[in-house]
């Protein structure tokens, strides 16, 4: 298996480099660049091509929201996640519904990092335990307002609303195509057809999405 390549940006340069050379112990990490700022942060990952971006909120210059939303412009594909010390319920939510694949704090252990770290290169989003609740409540009131979204009986096929419930379930990309018989790659096209179908930017979005349209329970989503 290939080494995760990762980019860290974080405007504390004690911090970020703690952070680098903890992961550069780890076989299935490769760190390919750091940046001390949001503008640091698109330059670097242009050049670098990472699969994660791990990134500060808060940082001079460019903040790391408005980094997220410049890379996820021009590199959709480039995961980010938020590291940070923020716990506020809106720089929660504003960074999710930007496109970030994970949100986590800077008190968290080490070892919860590269947990973390697998699940996104399992196609988990990387959300601790105490904020899924908040996300899922939060995206449900802002379906129940939205009139614009397409119903999902309207835009996706049956092979993707199969892929869907899975990925509701929990499923990686990986336990998906075992369990439909296909390919990984096959997966990851699925998924593409349906965030660009449901005019969503990301798995969480997508399992709330199923939710508030009855392909789950609401307990079940809990």
């Amino acid at each position: 298996m290939e080494p995760l390549r990762v980019l860290m940006v974080d405007d504390q340069t004690l911090f970020r480099r703690a952070i680098v050379s903890m992961l550069a112990f780890r076989d299935e990490i490769e760190v390919v660049g750091e940046a001390g700022d949001g503008i640091e942060a698109v330059t670097k990952a242009q050049e670098t091509q990472p699969d994660v971006i791990l990134m500060d909120l808060n940082m001079p210059n460019c903040s790391g929201l408005d980094a997220l939303i410049a890379i996820k412009k021009t590199m959709p594909n480039v995961k980010v996640i938020m590291l940070t010390i923020s716990d506020d319920d809106q720089d929660v939510f504003t960074a999710i519904k930007n496109g970030a694949e994970g949100y986590l704090l800077k008190n968290m252990e080490p070892y919860e990092l590269f947990e973390m770290l697998g699940k996104v290169r399992e196609g988990i989003p990387a959300i601790e335990g105490p904020l899924t609740a908040k996300i899922i409540k939060e995206f449900r009131q802002t379906a129940n307002k939205t009139e614009s979204q397409p119903r999902i009986g309207d835009t996706l096929t049956a092979r993707e609303i199969e892929v869907l419930e899975l990925v509701v379930d929990g499923a990686t990309n990986s336990e998906i195509a075992a369990a439909l018989y296909i390919s990984e790659n096959t997966v990851k096209l699925h998924l593409r057809n349906i965030l660009t179908k449901l005019n969503l930017k990301n798995r969480i979005q997508v399992a709330v999405y199923a939710v508030k349209h009855g392909l789950v329970s609401q307990g079940n989503a809990e």
